[in-house]
């Protein structure tokens, strides 16, 4: 089964290029038929010539990015994006969500959704679709959330996953508070999942265990772009028999997202160094697999300065409030194993009722699935999506920025004058909050 990706904006098309580069990289590498095979046939078609053609549409109010992601992909020699798979105009959504949401959206409808449907009709089986954007600008926010409306109307039995960066919390745009509101409030009615990515978490990735000195986006997206390739890539589930996962969008939203209330989904991976450092380096599971627990326990995205005093709580200790103890409570998680014995692994660690919420049980809460095949150079890997607290932070913190600027009323007629009005923003906050209620009160 295929996934059709729809690249948005700036942010969308550049990360989207960079996962479809090291999937491409990953499925080639060696003698791997049967692994390479199941990946080209879920992100890939082939032309009669037996080029590999991404399964994605790229959509952008400019036209900038989406001609250098085609330039960049033809140039690699190993893939490309269609020839006709790309839309863009010549003025941006000038960073604000109203214009890409009520203007730039409903005015280029109909183009959108005939570029998507070409793809999903090249597919012999759709698995689902993924729009990757950033929730701080106008294109990737409002024509994405847009967008994302329009498919749930024409696909609405399909999976749709909505892979979300979020801005850094100094500040990329002055309105960004606002755009990352009303984005969440809209996709948690239309999307199955949406998966975050937090660029200040990824920087420092790059900066404290890559070792880079002087950090590009381009760092960025590679290190979200390997996140993303490690929960997609095949891999085997427990009942699979087998043969590799036939539907990683459904089993991924099957695994995690069992309540309506709950959709929001973060990501770390273990381990991650300078290419460099991996021929020197060796890993074993259990290390590796302790790690990655305290990770998920304290809420730490990095396998530096992680907290080993956190502990699950008993009994009553569970119920508290976020800005309490930095347990971080769980509703549900997916292990993703890939490398050499991985199926010598212990994952029991992960089994342990304490981690998750007391009215879901540890065997419906956690799903485990291995490749053999490591992946993007590494000889062994673990990756943990968790529907968790662990965005509760983050989230509650934009949307107090948020609300701060509009009981001020600051940029609010930016917004009035597309079409957004002032209800519109309060339906947002209350949603959000009751999304923040539920998540704390996890227990």
């Amino acid at each position: 089964m295929s996934i059709v990706t729809v690249q948005l904006g700036q942010c969308g098309n550049q990360v989207g290029h960079e996962l479809f580069d090291i999937i491409c990289s990953d499925a080639l590498e060696g003698q791997r038929k049967v692994y390479s095979t199941a990946s080209c046939e879920r992100f890939f078609h082939q032309t009669t010539h037996g080029d590999l053609v991404a399964r994605a549409v790229l959509i952008d109010m400019e036209p900038k990015v989406i001609n250098q992601s085609i330039s960049r992909a033809a140039k690699s020699g190993r893939w490309r994006y269609g020839e006709s798979s790309h839309f863009s105009q010549k003025q941006g959504s000038g960073n604000n969500w109203a214009n890409g949401y009520c203007v730039h959206g409903p005015r280029h409808r109909a183009v959108v959704e005939e570029l998507v449907r070409r793809e999903v009709e090249r597919c012999d089986r759709l698995a689902g679709l993924m729009a990757m954007m950033s929730v701080a600008g106008g294109t990737g926010s409002g024509v994405g959330t847009y967008a994302t409306q329009c498919l749930r109307d024409i696909y609405p039995k399909s999976f749709i996953l909505n892979h979300l960066t979020w801005p850094y919390g100094t500040g990329e745009v002055i309105v960004q508070n606002y755009n990352s509101v009303l984005t969440l409030a809209h996709l948690y009615q239309l999307s199955d999942a949406i998966l975050v990515h937090e660029n200040d978490t990824v920087h420092r990735i790059c900066s404290q265990l890559l070792n880079i000195k002087h950090i590009s986006f381009g760092d960025v997206n590679g290190v979200i772009a390997h996140q993303l390739g490690s929960i997609l890539q095949p891999a085997l589930t427990a009942d699979s028999h087998g043969v590799y996962s036939r539907n990683p969008l459904g089993e991924l939203v099957s695994a995690l997202t069992c309540h309506p209330e709950y959709k929001l989904l973060s990501v770390c991976t273990i381990p991650q160094m300078p290419s460099s450092s991996m021929a020197y380096s060796t890993f074993s599971w259990p290390s590796l697999l302790k790690h990655l627990r305290q990770m998920l326990i304290s809420n730490t995205k990095m396998e530096e300065g992680i907290d080993w005093q956190v502990r699950p709580p008993a009994g009553s200790e569970r119920a508290r409030s976020f800005t309490g103890p930095s347990f971080n409570t769980s509703l549900a998680n997916l292990l993703i194993l890939r490398g050499k014995e991985v199926y010598s692994a212990e994952t029991d660690g992960f089994e342990d009722p304490a981690l998750y919420t007391s009215w879901l049980s540890s065997e419906e809460a956690f799903n485990l699935w291995k490749s053999p095949v490591p992946f993007n150079k590494y000889e062994k890997c673990a990756t943990l999506v968790s529907n968790s607290q662990a965005l509760l932070r983050p989230l509650d913190n934009m949307v107090g920025k948020a609300w701060n600027m509009f009981a001020s009323r600051a940029y609010i007629h930016q917004y009035v004058k597309f079409g957004i009005s002032e209800e519109d923003f309060l339906d947002s906050f209350t949603s959000l909050e009751q999304v923040i209620s539920s998540y704390s009160q996890l227990s």
